[in-house]
């Protein structure tokens, strides 16, 4: 399944950054709130990010988030790499 927002253009254009970054800038600001909020595993919020996991680990520490790990996002990591 996938999901399709739709943003209405106006709401685009106020967005301060240039076009080609906006999709992957909302990709992983949707990916970080949805870790804050625990909606997400570390994984599968690093995949929504389109992001290493080094690099996801250093965007949650650039707006302080606080990381957690458990054994359900240990097993949620296993199944990413596997």
């Amino acid at each position: 399944m996938q999901i399709l927002i739709e943003v209405p253009e106006d709401l685009i254009h106020a967005i301060k950054l240039p076009a080609d970054e906006i999709q992957g800038r909302l990709k992983k600001e949707l990916a970080v709130r949805l870790y804050r909020k625990g909606l997400l595993g570390f994984g599968k919020a690093r995949q929504l990010a389109e992001m290493t996991r080094w690099d996801f680990h250093d965007l949650l520490g650039d707006e302080a988030v606080l990381r957690r790990y458990d054994v359900k996002e240990l097993e949620e990591d296993l199944q990413t790499i596997c």
